[in-house]
């Protein structure tokens, strides 16, 4: 029997746990009942570039293994991409004055060439890595200029990778940007903001899932990992699953910087909480 329209692009509550499920087995995000509409209202253009008839079709589709492939284009749909430069004011100046200098003196007691490798988990658009390259570009390369960094910028959506990758950006994304910092390391043409290569050549971009686990073991050896305002759509299991992937990622005395709301209070007891003059971090010990 044909669906009315009327209940089409709605799921009935089978059908929403059975989506559910899928998404947090594959990704750990997690939608409450609460958020069913929410979650039908992403899914709808995924189902109009199908060209399928309903959101059930949609949940048979996905659940068909021969279309592991539209997975990443349903993490696409179901995740929010809200970010600028500068964003975490706070924790870049603690990277800048603290925690940086404290790496490179620890390191260099065992070796002259001393590299800083920091992670940027859940990137988004790339305004997070970049605005960490362009601090080291700034502030740290002329007091440390034989120091290396490594800066890696992930996403469980290949979407928002390639826009970090082209380093194009409109004005919401730099509109908390220093006067400064966009006249040096920005061309302004049309409108739009082009990042200069120097900073693009300090990031390197990569498709990660923070659930997988395999995924997450090709990044190793971190310094530094910012991963905020990502561990708000898990449930405390998939968190605690999550944070103890970070930590494995981690070097013994590496930092972890989450979102101002995140806490690991109840995920993690194996880190040791850091007070910085005006944010916290989580330490590797």
């Amino acid at each position: 029997m044909e669906q009315s329209v009327d209940t089409k692009y709605t799921l009935t509550d089978e059908g929403f746990k059975e989506l559910r499920d899928v998404i947090y087995k594959t990704s750990g995000i997690y939608y409450s009942e609460s958020k069913k509409y929410l979650l039908e209202s992403r899914i709808l253009k995924r189902i109009q570039s199908l060209k399928l008839n309903s959101l059930y079709d949609y949940v048979n589709y996905i659940k068909n293994p021969g279309n592991k492939g539209e997975l990443r284009n349903l993490f696409d749909a179901i995740t929010i991409n809200e970010t600028y430069f500068f964003r975490a004011e706070q924790q870049f100046e603690a990277l800048e004055k603290i925690i940086i200098p404290e790496l490179i003196k620890d390191k260099s007691k065992d070796s002259p060439s001393v590299v800083i490798r920091i992670w940027s988990a859940a990137c988004s658009t790339g305004e997070e890595p970049y605005t960490i390259a362009m601090i080291i570009l700034e502030k740290i390369k002329p007091i440390f200029p034989n120091c290396q960094f490594q800066i890696l910028g992930s996403d469980i959506s290949t979407q928002v990778l390639e826009v970090a990758k082209s380093g194009v950006y409109k004005e919401y994304s730099v509109r908390n940007m220093p006067e400064y910092y966009l006249k040096k390391y920005f061309i302004v043409k049309d409108g739009a903001y082009f990042l200069k290569d120097e900073v693009k050549r300090l990031v390197r971009f990569s498709n990660i899932n923070l659930f997988d686990a395999n995924q997450v073991r090709m990044v190793s050896n971190c310094d530094v990992i910012f991963c905020a305002n990502v561990l708000i759509y898990f449930d405390i299991p998939a968190k605690q699953k999550v944070v103890s992937y970070l930590y494995d990622a981690l070097n013994p005395g590496g930092y972890l910087f989450i979102g101002y709301s995140e806490s690991l209070h109840g995920i993690s007891k194996a880190f040791k909480l850091v007070h910085l003059p005006k944010a916290i971090a989580y330490k590797k010990e």
